[in-house]
């Protein structure tokens, strides 16, 4: 199983460090997978950035590149995730990111998910939906693992049902063999129950994940 954590736009540099430092003394046979805020970036292999520019370095006000992420060492991140698309990256931009980063061997965690209306719709029409969100991208890629976040279960606390969930899957996994991940208002109290449906193969956790004691508990009820 992976389990990751998404900080978002939380915690700062000795917090994320002392996050760590305790999640260091946890022995696990999972995945671990941290995503802090890029000012709290460090040398740490389960860490990876929440986002980067698809160039090296230039002059992209705000944005972070390939020679600050790798600065670190690291080589895992995450895109597209809804938040990101909400503020305004395109398919296609979302797609270059992903070929800029693949072509440099990061890891990436690329973020899928349905906003409520075309839940409402019917399961054809969710389907359809994240099928237009992977144009694009290489779902060969070795190092791909790929995360289910129904846009309306992120930070409601309102997780999809366990069917949404398995059906989703399911169809995923017609294609693609890599890790199928779902989030959305994962909490202590239902992890286990999300990861033991088949074709999930752990969870991407936001709020709940943001307290180490609780996302060291979630780890071990896995």
């Amino acid at each position: 199983m992976i389990i990751a954590s998404n900080f978002k736009m939380n915690h700062t540099r000795k917090s994320t460090q002392e996050f760590l430092d305790k999640l260091s003394t946890v022995s696990t046979e999972h995945t671990i997978r941290v995503y802090p805020p890029c000012t709290a970036l460090c040398a740490n292999p389960i860490v990876g950035a929440q986002n980067g520019y698809p160039a090296v370095e230039g002059s992209y006000t705000a944005e972070i590149g390939l020679r600050q992420i790798s600065e670190f060492g690291i080589d895992k991140i995450l895109l597209g995730h809804s938040e990101r698309r909400q503020f305004g990256e395109s398919q296609e931009f979302i797609a270059r990111k992903f070929d800029f980063y693949k072509n440099e061997n990061f890891e990436i965690m690329y973020c899928i998910g349905e906003p409520l209306e075309v839940r409402k719709q019917s399961k054809e029409a969710v389907i359809a939906y994240l099928k237009q969100q992977l144009q694009g991208i290489d779902l060969e890629y070795e190092r791909l693992i790929i995360a289910y976040e129904p846009v309306w279960a992120i930070g409601t606390g309102v997780s999809a049902t366990i069917e949404e969930i398995r059906s989703t899957h399911d169809a995923l996994r017609e294609l693609t063999n890599k890790a199928l991940l779902y989030g959305g208002s994962v909490k202590l109290e239902n992890i286990a129950q999300i990861c033991a449906i088949d074709n999930v193969d752990g969870c991407l956790i936001g709020t709940a994940s943001w307290d180490v004691d609780n996302f060291i508990e979630m780890i071990k009820r896995v």
